[in-house]
């Protein structure tokens, strides 16, 4: 996933960076950085992993002065997990600096750098986003609008971009707006970031979405913006786990409220539902809409069952099974006073491995849980996400090839239903704007390897 963050004015921006990535730390918690243009057109960058807080301290801060920046917090797809694949990524071409961040993964990268490096690139990193440094360096004449419109012409899959160079601050999205991308402004000072919530918090006001197959060029207080083709019009697919898992509840992403999608997902849950039970407990936090939804609709007490650990970050976007594993347990632990005896119904948004549903399901029996009936805010996840999301493998997804009975006999729930793809459409106004391939395994760009 990630979360990018860029920033053009006529003042120093560093610190405002830093809160702006830190209103973004949900979707990546791996490593983290800022890269400003200074007085003299030098880029200025800190990177390193970890959180935003512990990377990012008052005196790298104070050393990365500049009206012109772009920040990352990183959740690795392509690529491990190490230092150098830290973002911004900084180089210099045709004597010119340019750096850039990157949010989404592209299909064709091994291709790209296979034949980049038949041409003499040599590498610091194992990430996709360097393959779209190279390509922007390898065209560029003057303009970094033209080498960013070549630059499309070859790169394929999810991408938002924002681009620090001394042109001025680029934003991109690419044709399909897999990712999501916003424009908006504080007074004379402009921000694209990955989310609203990261402009709000800073005091701007939300402009609009970046378009899909947008470009975009701020410098001197002024917005321009191109098309990555005049002819070219791309289908939108906007990915639907935004709004399902990844996405602040604040977000409001191409018009969609992730907060309103959530609360519907779980009502509309509840319409398909007819179980008898105490409670409704959410995992919180993603669970709360759906099960506020739900209780609303079921008219089933709402109860917290489960505490959370708020030090510990999202499990999901931790880079190994291990980790994941011990993340729930150190994150999440049953209230026994409120869930023993009962029959509770347990809102999750998704399952993706099913190592959460299980540990969650087996504390919950352990501390007195008379049955455990988990209800998914979402269809089951049964195939690969070439885009952005870290379940390269089928064989990792538990939907892929097993039914709904022999999931709820794997994590051993009493019962389990996932929302219908229909109905997930329903709540999102039936808008035919996403990428719905993790559940029916409709790609909108052909992965160029499929992973069994």
């Amino acid at each position: 996933m990630c979360g990018i963050i860029g920033i053009s004015s006529d003042k120093d921006i560093s610190k405002e960076l830093y809160y702006g990535l830190y209103s973004l730390q949900h979707r990546g918690q791996e490593s983290c950085g800022i890269a400003v243009l200074n007085e003299d057109n030098n880029i200025n960058y800190h990177r390193g992993m970890g959180l935003v807080s512990d990377v990012l301290k008052e005196k790298e801060l104070s050393n990365l002065k500049g009206h012109t920046g772009i920040g990352h917090v990183r959740y690795s797809t392509s690529g491990g997990s190490h230092l150098s694949n830290c973002q911004p990524l900084a180089g210099v071409c045709r004597r010119k600096k340019l750096s850039i961040a990157h949010n989404g993964n592209l299909v064709n990268h091994d291709y790209l750098r296979q034949t980049l490096e038949e041409e003499g690139f040599m590498f610091q990193t194992s990430i996709d986003s360097e393959v779209i440094l190279y390509i922007l360096s390898r065209y560029y004449k003057g303009s970094i609008i033209d080498s960013v419109k070549i630059a499309m012409d070859y790169i394929k899959g999810a991408y938002s971009l924002v681009i620090l160079s001394e042109e001025g601050l680029v934003a991109v999205r690419d044709p399909h707006g897999f990712r999501p991308l916003v424009l908006g402004k504080k007074g004379d000072k402009y921000i694209v970031s990955s989310e609203s919530c990261s402009i709000e918090i800073l005091g701007g006001e939300v402009i609009r979405d970046i378009e899909p197959g947008e470009i975009v060029l701020i410098n001197n207080g002024e917005v321009k913006s191109y098309n990555y083709r005049d002819n070219y019009k791309e289908k939108q697919k906007t990915c639907i786990f935004e709004h399902v898992y990844f996405a602040r509840n604040d977000a409001i992403i191409d018009k969609v409220n992730a907060y309103e999608f959530r609360v519907k997902s779980g009502q509309i849950l509840a319409q398909e539902d007819d179980i008898e039970a105490d409670i409704v407990i959410p995992v919180p936090d993603s669970g709360i809409p759906g099960a506020l939804g739900y209780n609303k609709e079921s008219k089933i007490p709402l109860k917290e069952g489960l505490v959370k650990n708020r030090y510990v970050g999202r499990t999901f976007i931790k880079p190994t099974q291990s980790e994941r594993e011990i993340g729930v347990k150190l994150k999440l632990n049953p209230l026994t006073s409120v869930v023993k005896g009962k029959s509770i119904v347990l809102i999750d948004d998704s399952i993706v491995r099913g190592t959460t549903s299980k540990i969650l399901i087996d504390s919950l029996k352990k501390a007195g849980a008379k049955e455990v009936h988990l209800r998914i805010t979402s269809p089951p996840v049964k195939y690969s996400c070439y885009f952005g999301i870290d379940t390269p493998k089928r064989s990792q997804l538990i939907a892929s090839k097993n039914s709904v009975e022999d999931i709820r006999k794997e994590i051993g729930a009493d019962s389990l239903k996932f929302l219908s793809t229909d109905a997930l459409m329903k709540a999102a106004d039936f808008k035919n704007i996403f990428c719905m391939a993790c559940f029916n395994g409709n790609y909108p760009i052909k992965p160029m390897v499929e992973e069994d």
